[in-house]
């Protein structure tokens, strides 16, 4: 790796992490001894960037420091045009043409030398299966899962059963031939994942419900982790 791409990528480091981050953190990713990320972070705080800390304690980087927009190495030029492949595959109408407009927003920003990673890219997403037809609006639901608010539903279950409900939409999952919404269930008092092929009929109703959306994120977090860890009931 040249000296200034592990500059660059010593910056990257800190700015995703939200805790100090080691020199032996950062030399066992970049492959090099931490002796040479002492030198590096040296370098990079004489050159006024915004680096706190000291060896053994960790480092971490300003909030306020900022870089030019999409100053993109190889391989995250690379990530960001494989998921937004994925997406457009499989995401909903809205969400393709967002990601193939991503794509092409990437092209006309990146140097010239830079373009051929998108053209023609290492890596590749297998070609996505026949989905079912969604049966509600999945940009609305978007919308409403960030602000918060209630959904009334009229639900097929797998037997063909239909059911009414209100639900505190959480997230939205895409599989490759199928949606879910992981939502709170007012009905069944817990969480519960509805295929949206099976959302016969939808009210997007002006209510808010009683957590905050990233509050009720992590209790759903918080549930899915205990049922893995529980395994399958005897």
């Amino acid at each position: 790796m040249r000296r200034a791409d592990r500059l660059f990528q010593i910056i990257q480091i800190l700015r995703r992490s939200s805790h100090p981050v080691t020199a032996g953190e950062m030399a066992c990713e970049l492959e090099v001894s931490q002796r040479t990320v002492y030198r590096d972070v040296a370098d990079l705080i004489a050159q006024r960037v915004p680096i706190q800390g000291e060896p053994g304690f960790g480092y971490i980087l300003d909030d306020a420091f900022d870089m030019p927009p999409l100053m993109l190495t190889p391989d995250e030029i690379e990530a960001a045009v494989l998921g937004a492949q994925w997406v457009a595959g499989r995401g909903d109408r809205d969400l393709a043409n967002a990601a193939r407009d991503l794509i092409a927003k990437i092209t006309s920003v990146v140097p010239e030398r830079l373009r051929p990673i998108i053209a023609y890219p290492a890596s590749g997403t297998r070609p996505a299966k026949a989905s079912a037809a969604d049966r509600i609006d999945l940009a609305r639901v978007r919308e409403w899962i960030r602000e918060g608010r209630k959904i009334q539903i009229e639900y097929l279950d797998q037997h063909g059963a239909r059911t009414d409900r209100v639900v505190w939409p959480i997230i939205l999952g895409f599989l490759d031939d199928t949606r879910m919404l992981a939502a709170w269930c007012e009905l069944r008092r817990g969480f519960r994942h509805f295929r949206t092929d099976r959302i016969v009929a939808a009210r997007f109703l002006d209510d808010r419900y009683d957590s905050r959306p990233a509050a009720l994120r992590q209790r759903w977090k918080r549930d899915m982790e205990e049922r893995r860890n529980s395994g399958p009931s005897a």
